[in-house]
């Protein structure tokens, strides 16, 4: 799914999440992967689309493994993500903090080039339920 880089294209993201999750009987893993896609398409459309003004979408992906599920987001920008490490104030920052939620949420997550330009940013989460 491609969407626009907006408010409305966030909200999409997040709405395409929980409803593909839903159809796959993953409810479990919904919410967490709901944020992680979501704070994923936040820093491409941030970031990545803002300096590529001739590539307006940001394209979203899902891949379901055997106890995985792997999120994708696909931008024209070829710099690489920056985890942003926590400032004296922490819990009190309104910037910065997705990657670092990405971290937490995520058993693993990266980053490989896109072809023929930018760059996909993928994270793996555990389809398993909590024990």
């Amino acid at each position: 799914m491609s969407i626009a880089c907006s408010r409305e294209g966030l909200a999409r993201a997040r709405s395409f999440t929980r409803d593909t999750l839903g159809g796959w009987s993953l409810h479990q893993c919904g919410e967490d992967a709901a944020l992680v896609m979501t704070e994923l398409a936040a820093n491409a459309v941030l970031h990545a689309a803002s300096r590529c003004p001739g590539e307006p979408d940001v394209r979203l992906e899902f891949r379901l493994e055997p106890a995985h599920l792997l999120l994708t987001v696909t931008d024209p920008d070829d710099r690489p993500p920056v985890r942003q490490p926590p400032g004296a104030d922490a819990d009190l920052e309104e910037h910065g903090r997705g990657l670092r939620i990405v971290d937490a949420l995520s058993e693993a997550w990266g980053r490989f080039p896109a072809v023929p330009a930018g760059k996909t940013v993928w994270a793996r989460l555990s389809t398993r339920p909590p024990t």
